[in-house]
């Protein structure tokens, strides 16, 4: 569990992309969170909301077009070269696709091993090899599979692989992009009850970015909802789950289907209207009027800001 000051505090981070004319893609848009060591704060919504952009954005694979992100103390756009080197040390990624993230003429072996090189982790061959069965075994795999090419796994292991490649270089942070959403369910779970065993071996931190609400639940101590661009609430998990504030987490919860038949049958589901409006042209006032049964025309016109409702409960909403 999380302890002291934020590990990771992320202020205004803003990402837009030029689509060519005066088209300007609001990917994310001025979002700010705090993660402590030791926590995992996820990050939920429907596809396209700007989850995964948030986090390569703080991966720095994508330069913020504003905003700071600092990670143990440090302001990660202002690294230099050499500092950049214990940056990616520091944080890693473990990717949402298990098929495309390895590289399918290298071996296992040299899948892992390319990080322990990079950053010199290692200084022979003998301890390369033992450090590569280390973590094969760390992450429920076998060292004799380090010889074999990522064709010969099946999903779920070829994603405990990517995560193995993640703990080479002994990280202190790790952004898991929708790492279980193209796996089969009943794997799904293994690899989630993984990453908690890791993180308590080795005291991890995570951003968990997924759109699996119950499977968020599972691992995260706060969880922050996204729409288009923008965090519309954020707390923990369990005052997230029983009591949603905003009407967007309201009827991402109803979908959530409860394993009781009676519950089931008599609940309400909360269906939205139309579709997710598009990022380049989003809505005036609240991103979501569009499709809230609550709006109002105060909606239409004004944004409402991400405020503090309850203690540690902040949803934007005028009517939260």
């Amino acid at each position: 569990m999380s302890t002291g000051e934020p590990f990771v505090q992320v202020n205004n981070l803003s990402k837009f992309f030029n689509l060519g004319g005066d088209q300007i893609l609001k990917a994310v848009n001025s979002i700010s969170f705090s993660i402590k060591h030791g926590e995992t704060v996820g990050v939920v919504g429907e596809s396209g909301c700007g989850k995964s952009t948030a986090g390569r954005t703080i991966m720095r694979l994508y330069e913020p077009t504003e905003g700071t992100v600092s990670i143990g103390g440090k302001n990660i756009y202002q690294l230099k070269p050499n500092e950049l080197k214990a940056f990616r040390r520091q944080t890693q990624m473990i990717f949402q696709d298990p098929y495309a993230s390895l590289n399918p003429r290298m071996t296992v072996a040299n899948i892992i091993g390319e990080a322990l090189d990079i950053h010199n982790l290692v200084s022979s061959r003998a301890e390369r090899e033992k450090r590569i069965a280390e973590l094969l075994e760390l992450v429920g795999l076998q060292s004799q599979h380090a010889a074999r090419y990522p064709h010969e796994f099946s999903g779920g292991q070829r994603q405990r692989i990517g995560i193995a490649r993640a703990l080479a270089v002994d990280p202190a942070f790790i952004i898991a992009d929708e790492p279980i959403s193209a796996l089969d369910v009943s794997i799904q779970a293994q690899v989630v009850n993984l990453l908690q065993q890791l993180q308590r071996q080795m005291g991890l931190t995570y951003l968990f970015i997924a759109h699996d609400l119950s499977m968020v639940k599972h691992i995260s101590d706060r969880v922050a909802v996204m729409y288009l661009g923008k965090i519309v609430e954020i707390t923990e998990s369990g005052e997230l789950y029983s009591n949603p504030l905003h009407p967007y987490t309201k009827a991402l919860m109803s979908a959530i289907p409860i394993p009781d038949p009676q519950v089931e049958a008599e609940r309400q589901r909360i269906v939205l209207q139309g579709d997710l409006p598009s990022p380049v042209n989003p809505p005036s006032g609240c991103k979501f009027h569009t499709r809230c049964p609550v709006a109002t025309e105060k909606c239409k016109q004004e944004e409402p800001q991400l405020l503090e409702v309850r203690k540690g409960h902040f949803a934007a909403c005028h009517y939260a």
